[in-house]
């Protein structure tokens, strides 16, 4: 069935302003302990992560793959039904970085169009299997596997590095933190960005304007690139500064681990197609990282918050992708359903960003002042001639 050029534009946008919503909730992922640990400066770390962002969403196709035909029945999915579950995912993205939760904007993604998908033809147009094995099961074990892997990183770094100045190790982690940090962020490309073709390549199929056996076109790739480092480059300073600085104290060392277990988590996981969440896989390594270090505290309730969202994310943006829909189906015209509810839902995302000015955080508060160090005095000095 085709869909009118004016409602696939609009869909479309809507999934560029979904990719975006990515990026600044994601920048955390990739940047956050090297913030934390002031191995870059806020500004040049977010700027660093924005441009390995894009190149990353080049790198591989298997994630957008598994979007687009992995988790919903191809052939049942309308232009309405997609757009809804952007709605749904927006929504939950916007309300979690607000709260200052770092929260998946896959599973944001994943479950607005399954809300969607299940209000418009029922549970038979979820591809539940796809579900449980490439959504469910890499959601429970990556935090696992991710944590137990900083854990003894941290271990060996610190048990490698005990006979080492402790200025001179600080140093070379941070420098290490650097290179660990810009592979997040490049395997945060390869993953999040990809979501958001699969997303795009779903709408142009079911609205009749790509075959169900075409590849991503170039022009996807490029625009779904240059959302999400778009959206990394704007700060999304609220949730950096929960995972930098509110889960654990993070040395460099740490930050070194935890970054270096992650890549590798959620490259591996690119390879192989899973829809792994990076939020997911970065707080695992963070936690692994505090428990890692003689003495590190994690602190519990700021985790127990976080998990609370994670386990609300696929129902909560569910239910949002539902009643999108629903609104979109009170007209008659499918393209004026879809502006109404859009508008909505940009009056809602104005009002978290209204209210989050109250509360500002930005790349110059997301990290407390450096405390300032009192050189000791000599003896005798002061002293009178």
């Amino acid at each position: 069935m085709h869909s009118s050029l004016t409602l696939l534009i609009v869909v479309v946008s809507t999934a560029v302003v979904f990719d975006y919503t990515n990026g600044f909730h994601d920048t955390a992922n990739a940047m956050a302990t090297t913030i934390a640990t002031r191995a870059l400066p806020p500004r040049i770390a977010v700027g660093l992560a924005s441009i390995l962002n894009f190149a990353g969403a080049f790198v591989s196709v298997s994630v957008a793959a598994t979007i687009a035909s992995g988790i919903v029945e191809q052939k049942l999915v309308t232009v309405p039904i997609v757009f809804a579950g952007l709605i749904g995912a927006i929504l939950w993205n916007l309300a979690t970085w607000y709260f200052s939760i770092p929260c998946s904007s896959s599973h944001a993604l994943i479950g607005g169009v399954m809300g969607s998908m299940i209000a418009a033809v029922g549970s038979h147009g979820v591809i539940w299997s796809g579900i449980l094995a490439k959504v469910v099961v890499p959601a429970v074990l990556a935090p696992f596997v991710c944590g137990l892997a900083a854990y003894i990183a941290t271990r060996l770094s610190f048990g490698l590095t005990d006979r080492v100045q402790a200025e001179h190790s600080s140093r070379g982690f941070r420098l290490g933190q650097i290179a660990s940090s810009s592979l997040v962020a490049l395997a945060h490309g390869t993953n999040d960005a990809q979501k958001t073709m699969g997303v795009v390549v779903l709408t142009l199929v079911a609205g009749g304007r790509l075959g169900a056996d075409a590849g991503i076109p170039l022009w996807v790739k490029a625009v779904c690139a240059a959302a999400i480092a778009a959206g990394t480059f704007s700060g999304g300073w609220r949730v950096i500064k929960t995972l930098g600085t509110r889960v654990t104290d993070i040395l460099p060392a740490q930050g070194f681990a935890a970054e270096s277990a992650s890549s590798t988590t959620i490259l591996a996981s690119s390879y192989f197609g899973f829809s792994l969440s990076t939020t997911h896989v970065v707080s695992g390594g963070i936690m692994g990282s505090g428990l890692g270090r003689a003495g590190g505290v994690v602190h519990w309730n700021v985790v127990r918050s976080m998990v609370i969202a994670w386990l609300l994310t696929l129902p909560a943006a569910g239910l949002m992708g539902a009643a999108a829909h629903e609104g979109v189906q009170l007209f008659s015209s499918a393209t004026a359903g879809v502006f109404v509810v859009g508008a909505v839902a940009l009056a809602l995302g104005g009002v978290l960003f209204w209210l989050a000015t109250r509360d500002n955080v930005s790349s110059k508060n997301v990290i407390p002042p450096p405390e300032p160090q009192v050189r000791p005095i000599p003896v005798g000095a002061g002293a009178s001639a």
